[in-house]
């Protein structure tokens, strides 16, 4: 079997896990998530912010969005351009998110373009990470492109539920240096002090 049917496998392992969780432990794991993530140094010292917007099957990302909001960040989410192609868009406001591809909420063409290397912390999501920041993602390689370009400070965001160490590595995958869970933070696969 090749890594990329692997990863396949596992995907289809990991949603219907997902799809499985009680809605009160995804609700209360996006809340630990979130209150972790607001208290990373790296976050707080953020000027620009970028952030995914969850979806049903995702972390809920709202309480970051609106305190990048609160706090006068300059927040960008991204807007899906093409196969595999995003491009990240600044946004005042979460009145400003539209649905787009997939469904999923995102800003409009014209929202103010923002280049990869002015963000200064950026909020990942996946289907499933090692605590080492091995991602496995939808498949579609957004954010695969996205990292191998990008040089600031990133996060991944995931359930502890769906945390697996054996993800499938292929030569194009970038380990993400900081893992978050709603148990806590992990820098380079090794539990670290938050705040």
């Amino acid at each position: 079997m090749t890594k990329s049917e692997e990863k396949k496998q596992m995907r289809r392992m990991i949603r219907a896990l997902e799809r499985e969780l009680p809605a009160a432990y995804k609700a209360q794991s996006s809340a630990g998530i979130a209150r972790h993530l607001l208290a990373m140094p790296e976050y707080q010292a953020a000027v620009t912010v970028f952030c995914f917007v969850g979806t049903d099957r995702e972390i809920d990302t709202t309480a970051v969005l609106k305190d990048a909001l609160s706090s006068r960040k300059r927040l960008c989410v991204p807007l899906c351009v093409g196969d595999g192609l995003m491009e990240l868009r600044q946004i005042t406001a979460l009145d400003q998110l539209v649905p787009g591809a997939y469904g999923i909420l995102e800003p409009s063409a014209d929202a103010p373009l923002v280049d990869a290397d002015a963000v200064d912390f950026a909020v990942l999501p996946c289907l499933s990470c090692s605590h080492g920041g091995h991602r496995l993602g939808q498949g579609g390689g957004f954010y695969d492109r996205f990292l191998a370009r990008y040089r600031g400070g990133a996060v991944l965001v995931c359930r502890e539920k769906l945390i697996r160490e054996d993800i499938p590595l292929e030569p194009h995958d970038c380990p993400v240096p900081w893992v978050l869970t709603e148990r806590g933070l992990w820098e380079d696969g090794i539990p670290a002090r938050l705040g």
